[in-house]
């Protein structure tokens, strides 16, 4: 399925007009019936609203075939049953709006060669944020290895907005000479004879060598927003 064919089959299902729909999402009806057709683009933004109106997830509008899009429905619904708190220190919120494809550090690493931003079937996979002020270059990468212990894990998952310029103690992910990309705190060391800033790449984890912009070439690709940890 297309996110065209099944934004339809979910307007159908709520019983609304292509016109009732776009005055929810604040869109022409012309726009969204292109979108539906499969005719035209959309932003992060219009799939957000997209959701909200059909009160359905993100997930649910980019599901591969009905068999999935049926076992989203089938979760949210389940989900919306439950009316007994799980646990009197965590409250329930809204799933993500803003789909947010997770790369590789090699993809990463390319980031400054690219023409185009990613979106999210260039990752191997997608996760969801209701962040909607991050750029659209905005991506994901899971941590490796052990240089960031003990706060960050193997494992982990980083949400990268390369738009943003670093700030002293901020986590950055840049690149060497080559295109793999690495995950470290960043400090700055002053200026160069030619006015750039001289930086350092510092790991939590003693072990590892910090790395220095004026010994060897790094540029920063983006500053990390978000952090999710694995508990296990």
């Amino acid at each position: 399925m297309t996110i065209g064919k099944t934004i339809r089959k979910l307007r159908k299902e709520k019983g609304l007009t292509l016109n009732q729909l776009a005055t929810l999402i604040e869109s022409d009806p012309g726009n969204l019936s292109r979108l539906e057709r499969d005719q035209q683009g959309y932003s992060d933004q219009m799939i957000g609203k997209i959701a909200g109106a059909l009160n359905v997830p993100v997930a649910a509008l980019f599901a591969e075939d009905e068999a999935e899009l049926s076992m989203l429905m089938d979760l949210v619904d389940q989900s919306r049953k439950r009316s007994e708190p799980f646990d009197e220190n965590v409250i329930r919120v809204p799933m993500g709006t803003r789909p947010i494809p997770v790369i590789s550090s090699v993809q990463a690493g390319a980031l400054r060669d690219m023409d185009c931003p990613y979106e999210p079937g260039d990752g191997y996979a997608v996760i969801y944020t209701d962040d909607m002020s991050l750029s659209r270059w905005t991506f994901s990468l899971e941590v490796d290895g052990d240089s960031m212990l003990p706060r960050f894990q193997h494992g982990d998952l980083l949400i990268v907005d390369p738009e943003l310029s670093p700030n002293p103690g901020n986590f950055v992910v840049a690149r060497n000479g080559t295109n793999q990309a690495t995950f470290k705190k960043y400090r700055p060391r002053g200026m160069d004879e030619n006015g750039n800033t001289v930086f350092e790449l510092v790991p939590l984890n003693e072990d590892y060598p910090t790395m220095r912009s004026d010994t060897e070439k790094l540029t920063v690709l983006g500053v990390v927003v978000e952090h999710r940890n694995k508990l296990r």
